[in-house]
């Protein structure tokens, strides 16, 4: 089933674009969802989530929040939601990033020059304060690439990060939609075997990374995971008892064969079968 990944930029119909594809599709629109699940886990109010994410929350709400587990937690439900089969066009959250790798994933970004955004955002508002709506877009658009940085490391603006930039400037929804179902129908984003493992071997690995998260014996500490047909791969700084708390909490994820870990860079793998 087709998965399309969307970010987009606010005033630039992005939400149209993925309304209207969700029901071309035929598969739902995530992305309230996921701030409901982020909020459980994190154990904080939903707008603490929202205010986050779009730039606004307050000085306490930021020197507070756990930015780590904010990542970890919407890596794992982000690729979880995909890993599921259904399909879906998931808008926001890092996904076009998240599940690049994806053979039969679409990443799209779908943006617009900044002052036909804020008209289009006055419209909306019924606003006609200028200088508070180009205020308001500057602040998420700044919110939004301080993000990408921190979970990423790349400045999200740029082309080469998606498989197609949609400008609504002189192109309509309805065109847009026709542009993503053009590479969702072609073969190369046709989904395969080989599309759906590596696509459970990213899922795989994020639900250990959230798990390991969650563990108090281990969610203070950082180590990397990969996963390869359920072949769990940890490896990071530490002495070997500390590695056995990760493997012993690894183990324990549903869908994890075996554990193997490695304490130091360059370290032979040790495996650890259950």
């Amino acid at each position: 089933m087709p998965i399309v990944a969307i970010t987009r930029e606010m005033g630039s119909l992005g939400k149209d674009v993925a309304r209207a594809l969700g029901a071309e599709l035929g598969v739902p629109v995530v992305y309230h969802e996921v701030i409901d699940h982020l909020a459980d886990r994190m154990r904080v109010r939903k707008s603490h989530v929202i205010r986050l994410l779009d730039g606004s929350a307050g000085l306490l709400e930021r020197l507070t929040a756990d930015k780590t587990s904010l990542s970890i937690f919407t890596a794992d439900e982000i690729i979880g939601i995909a890993a599921q089969g259904g399909g879906a066009v998931i808008r926001g959250w890092g996904a076009t990033h998240l599940l690049r790798e994806v053979p039969h994933a679409v990443c799209v970004r779908v943006c617009a020059p900044f002052e036909m955004r804020k008209r289009r955002m006055m419209e909306r508002l019924g606003s006609d304060d200028d200088a508070q709506v180009a205020e308001e877009i500057r602040s998420n658009d700044e919110a939004h690439s301080a993000i990408m940085r921190r979970h990423f490391d790349l400045q999200w603006t740029d082309s080469e990060h998606y498989d197609l930039v949609l400008n609504t400037k002189r192109v309509s929804v309805e065109e847009c939609v026709g542009e993503v179902l053009a590479l969702v129908r072609a073969p190369q984003f046709a989904e395969t075997e080989r599309s759906r493992a590596k696509l459970g071997d990213l899922a795989l690995a994020a639900a250990v990374r959230a798990a390991l998260r969650r563990a108090p014996e281990t969610r203070a500490s950082e180590v990397a995971v990969s996963s390869e047909e359920g072949r769990v791969t940890l490896s990071g700084a530490g002495n070997t008892d500390e590695m056995l708390a990760f493997v012993e909490v690894a183990s324990a994820v549903p869908g994890v064969r075996d554990v193997a870990y490695r304490t130091h860079p360059g370290e032979e793998l040790r495996p650890r079968f259950h």
